[in-house]
């Protein structure tokens, strides 16, 4: 009698150890979207949290990296001050190491405007408030996103006055932000100036002329937009 009652015992415990190491796993997915690190986010664009629920910074990558919970996207805490023309800013991201990982990108134009927020007003920095970034300027940022009538020719953000609807030459120097995570061939296709205005939501806003240097309707500026040999800096 004595040795079914001790299998009984281990059935018993064996049982309970499953329970308890199940219960602890669900536990951990419930919390993922707002406790402690490890941190998972669901690539889901639906969502609108305010700062403190939205970034995380990933201690699990040296507090060098942020997680942005309402894209699934994780950004460079700390984006580089250096300018770099449109074909150098894609390597350097790629050469990137940040929080001891590899696997950095441009970002599309997209993604780099999902950052802005639209109530913040210029000069900004045009970010959410509370936001955890260090050595955000309050300047132009590219894109991966070439124009798709001029491939010369780059979408870049604006984190000064919060615009997403500027495209400049390849050849001038802009700021790079450095995003690592879910990446989709569709959003990095190339984006004109009219064939899109109306799917980026600019009704109520003169469409710019053909040709133009940028579909916020500013044209071409002498002196910045001009083909030139080397890179310059944007004035």
């Amino acid at each position: 009698m004595q040795q079914p009652r001790q299998q009984r015992r281990i059935v018993v415990g064996v049982l309970s150890l499953t329970m308890l190491v199940g219960a602890a796993l669900t536990s951990n997915l419930a919390q993922a979207d707002t406790g402690a690190g490890p941190y998972y986010a669901e690539p889901s664009w639906d969502r609108t949290l305010p700062s403190a629920g939205r970034f995380l910074v990933l201690t699990n990558m040296a507090s060098q990296a942020v997680l942005d919970r309402e894209t699934g996207l994780v950004w460079e805490r700390a984006p580089l001050t250096t300018t770099h023309t449109w074909g150098n800013a894609r390597p350097v991201c790629v050469n990137r190491t940040t929080g001891n990982r590899k696997g950095w990108r441009l970002p599309s134009m997209p993604e780099l405007a999902s950052l802005i927020d639209p109530s913040v007003a210029s000069p900004g920095p045009t970010l959410p408030p509370g936001h955890p970034f260090t050595n955000v300027q309050s300047v132009y940022y590219w894109s991966a996103t070439s124009r798709s009538d001029d491939p010369t020719r780059a979408w870049e953000v604006d984190f000064s006055g919060g615009s997403a609807d500027d495209a400049q030459l390849k050849t001038l120097l802009s700021h790079v932000w450095c995003v690592r995570g879910g990446m989709n061939a569709e959003v990095y296709r190339g984006f004109g100036d009219w064939n899109d205005w109306i799917i980026w939501g600019c009704r109520g806003r003169e469409p710019p002329a053909r040709g133009t240097g940028s579909a916020s309707g500013r044209g071409t500026v002498p002196g910045r937009d001009s083909p030139r040999a080397v890179p310059v800096p944007r004035t």
